[in-house]
């Protein structure tokens, strides 16, 4: 080679030198005489662990892909600490120490610095060979230099995923900022920057590759989702099971890492042909290695979590805001979507809007509506692509409902310039911009798109939603409603105090309505639960509607049923949440009794498009829609669900209701009535048990015990009643299942303690049957028995008939009443045994 091109080359070598950080100096030994390592340690990380301690986020930092982010054992990356993940065994240290310093050579080295080009064949050259091969020297330290990172490229995906960064707060950050991610991750040494891999991995390249195919092959997350272990947040498992698990796969025993309660760190070791060995360490060994550090016998496997966002915490974002945002009023529009909405009238025609959603891989918009529908509105849409790779915010105009009637770039509002921006930060996205208005449009709506699928370009298109919900705001006194599908909801006024509505009060609500409510009729519908029915025909084909309920944290259902019962019937079902923070409002099918018979968006009843409307006032519900029919079915219900529990996207399942009532409802005269066979039933139902089990069967009981010198007359006065006692205990236990089958309502307590009375009852009839004469050796076995169960099975009956009295809620007159009886018939019993006790 020309001397002129050997300066060439060293020159430029010694310049990328210079342009490196600058690198100890260490002597390096020769592998011909370097001892060899004993094993290799696979570390992976459990990221759901990890990521709940990350407090910062940027698109490249795998905690914060949202639905995206990893649930399955990774490779590991630790924070600041650049380590080998493929560790080798006598940890890396050994290298050092175990070459002294008389072995090594002088000679020249690449340094696996973070910064520097990384070659994991070391160069060995002696000054003799430098000196007479200087012109070859320098090619081949250049090329060794570059090679491995032109075939690295290959890997890059690869790596991305299964060896994703967790700690990154900016994407300046992440990876230190120096350099890419494989070209300083590799520190072979702590004392001693060398190879000690060599000459399995003779470079950079093929260790990377060596990791990802142990990776593959030994797939610990695999192995642990078939053995039932799999991300939640909420299960515990085994440590024994989960570690038992995997040696029955490899063979091996791993070593465990917890963090609290959870896995973070889990460690599988290999000989140097890649095959699994137990992760045992000699006690002589320093090594923080051990088969379970820091772990409870039952540990978690959470699930990656989104940093949830409230109008309580403070927001805090990564990236700088161009206006104030301390001062910003904050609603949850959506609850179940967790929408929080943030805003703020910066100046006299300018307004300020953050939109905080979860990331689920997915658009979000934010609709202004003059009239509530999505057609004529104006939405900002904003989205972040899959692992934050890009992202987008425009305004589309709705000129119609398919999709090439929704136009980008188009739409009446006034965005102010450069104050548009969307951001990824702890799982949720966090859209802002700006308006130029002197009163933004009170009706607003958002939505989220199916998952995975982005506007665009050129086109920008813009799917159909997922889901979306309408909501009217008040920007002065930050009162919202919201609707859910094509139902409307609302909530405003958390206030607590209880004013109660009734048909003599004037219909006051502090949010308008879409109909006219000033000839509405009203009715009291539900006494019990202070359920209060307003309705009216608007129209010849329009009926109006309006349920005010008292809100008890449940959601509220009025149904149109053919024949009174459940089973067939089309409901109207409306809810807001404890805070009044967030509802909804849906049409349901009740197609049977089971709750996946129970069916969303689902029925029989025309609802017309945003007439439905749930509000919460004064510690009330009030429940809006309009139907269009003839004539509304007049068989209603009425039902609350249980406490706390509200449907939620995305399946929005009812859970079975807490109680109800049917009526018959006359629409001309306004007139209700509750169905008369149900509560004929129902009545008829308590009084036959409580004469037969309650009254008559304590009385042949009396009978039986102190009255027996008037024989034979107590035998037969005793047989009568309890036999009459039994037939009408029989009819009241007939009556209550056909009456549970009109009703279908939860009562498993009271329907089991019935028939555990009525098979004791059974037992004592056939007792009676096959009576043994008295001078019989088993007749006092008998009478032990007879007697014993006839004092369970009256037990048992007073207390179901007092329980009962409370399920059908017939007040305090019932149990009064019952209770002066049981009271008579206890004294009488009082006063015979001290009688015959004094007898004795």
């Amino acid at each position: 080679m020309p001397p002129l091109t050997s300066w060439l080359l060293l020159a430029i070598l010694a310049l990328t030198a210079l342009a490196m950080p600058p690198a100890r100096a260490a002597p390096v030994a020769s592998f011909d005489d370097q001892r060899e390592f004993d094993y290799f340690v696979l570390a992976l990380q459990w990221p759901g662990t990890y990521c709940q301690r990350t407090s910062s986020c940027c698109p490249t930092n795998g905690c914060c892909r949202g639905s995206n982010s990893p649930k399955i054992f990774t490779i590991h990356l630790m924070e600041y600490l650049l380590l080998v993940f493929l560790q080798f065994g006598y940890l890396l240290r050994l290298c050092s120490e175990l070459i002294s310093p008389s072995e090594m050579d002088s000679g020249l080295t690449t340094m696996m610095e973070p910064g520097h080009p990384v070659v994991l064949e070391p160069v060995t050259i002696r000054k003799r060979d430098f000196l007479k091969n200087e012109s070859e020297l320098a090619l081949r330290v250049v090329l060794e230099s570059l090679w491995p990172f032109l075939v690295i490229s290959t890997l890059t995906n690869a790596l991305e995923q299964y060896w994703p960064s967790l700690s990154c707060g900016k994407p300046s950050l992440c990876h230190g900022g120096k350099g890419t991610f494989w070209a300083h991750e590799v520190v072979v040494g702590i004392k001693t920057h060398g190879t000690c891999s060599y000459p399995v991995f003779r470079n950079e390249y093929d260790y990377f590759l060596g990791v990802l195919n142990v990776y593959f092959k030994y797939n610990v997350t695999s192995v642990l989702n078939e053995a039932g272990y799999v991300a939640s947040n909420t299960e515990r498992y085994p440590l024994g099971g989960i570690i038992s698990a995997i040696e029955n796969a490899f063979h091996a025993s791993p070593l465990i890492i917890c963090s609290k309660d959870s896995i973070e760190e889990l460690r599988l070791c290999f000989y140097k042909d890649f095959q699994p060995r137990d992760c045992a360490v000699s006690s002589d060994v320093k090594i923080d290695m051990v088969t379970s550090k820091g772990c409870p016998k039952y540990v978690g496997l959470p699930e990656s979590v989104s940093v949830a966002d409230s109008c309580t915490s403070n927001l805090s974002l990564n990236v700088s805001i161009p206006f104030d945002t301390t001062n910003l009023l904050c609603l949850s529009v959506w609850d179940a979507q967790s929408f929080i909405l943030r805003y703020a009238q910066t100046y006299a025609n300018i307004w300020s809007f953050i939109l905080s959603t979860p990331d689920t891989n997915s658009y979000i918009a934010m609709g202004f509506s003059v009239s509530g529908g999505m057609v004529g509105s104006s939405a900002m849409v904003g989205w972040v692509a899959s692992r934050g790779a890009s992202g987008g915010i425009k305004q589309y105009y709705l000129g119609g409902v398919t999709p090439n009637q929704v136009v980008p770039d188009k739409g009446n509002l006034q965005v102010i310039a450069n104050s548009t921006f969307i951001t990824l930060q702890n799982s949720r996205l966090f859209m802002v911009f700006q308006l130029q208005t002197a009163d933004p449009l009170s009706s607003l709506i958002f939505a989220t798109g199916s998952t995975g699928l982005f506007p665009a370009p050129p086109s920008f298109a813009l799917t159909k939603h997922l889901d979306k919900v309408s909501t009217r705001i008040d920007y002065s006194k930050a009162n919202i409603g919201s609707s859910q599908g094509d139902g409307n909801s609302s909530q405003v006024d958390g206030s607590t105090s209880q004013a109660p509505d009734s048909c003599v009060s004037n219909l006051n609500l502090s949010v308008p309505l879409l109909f006219d409510t000033t000839n509405l009729n009203c009715l009291p519908v539900w006494n019990a639960q202070g359920y209060i029915l307003r309705y009216s025909q608007t129209s010849p084909n329009i009926w109006s509607f309006i349920l005010s309920a008292p809100n008890t944290n449940s959601y509220i259902a009025m149904g149109f049923s053919p024949n009174g019962g459940m089973v067939g019937s089309s409901a109207i079902v409306g809810w807001i949440s404890s805070n009044g923070a967030g509802g909804g409002m849906k049409q349901y099918y009740l197609t049977g009794l089971a709750p996946n018979q129970v069916v969303p968006d689902r029925g029989n009843l025309k609802v017309l498009t945003n007439s439905t409307f749930i509000t919460s006032q004064s510690s009330r519900l009030y429940m809006a829609f309009q139907l269009q029919t003839n004539q509304p079915l007049s068989r209603l219900i009425y039902a609350f669900g249980p406490n706390g529990v509200f449907p939620s996207a995305p399946s929005f399942a009812l859970t079975q209701h807490q109680d109800k009532v049917s009526i018959t409802l006359n629409y001309a005269t306004g007139s209700s009535a509750l169905g008369k066979s149900y509560m004929n039933l129902k009545r008829s139902h308590g009084v036959l048990n409580i004469l037969g089990w309650g009254i008559l069967i304590i009385m042949g009981a009396i009978v039986a015990r102190y009255f027996r010198e008037w024989d034979p007359f107590w035998f037969y006065f005793h047989a009568s009643v309890q036999f009459l006692g039994f037939v009408l205990g029989v009819i009241g236990v007939i009556s209550g299942f056909v009456l549970n089958n009109q009703l279908h309502v939860d009562v498993t307590l009271h329907k089991a303690l019935g028939i555990i009375i009525f098979v004791l009852a059974c037992f004592q009839v056939m007792a009676l049957l096959g009576r043994p004469k008295k001078e019989s050796k088993v007749r006092k076995y008998w009478n032990l028995y007879h007697h014993n169960m006839g004092r369970i099975l009256i037990i048992l009956a007073v207390a179901n008939i007092f329980y009962g009295i409370q399920l059908g809620k017939e007040g305090s007159g019932w149990n009064i009443g019952y209770g002066i009886v049981l009271a008579i018939l206890l004294t009488m019993a009082l006063t015979f045994e001290t009688q015959l006790c004094s007898k004795d």
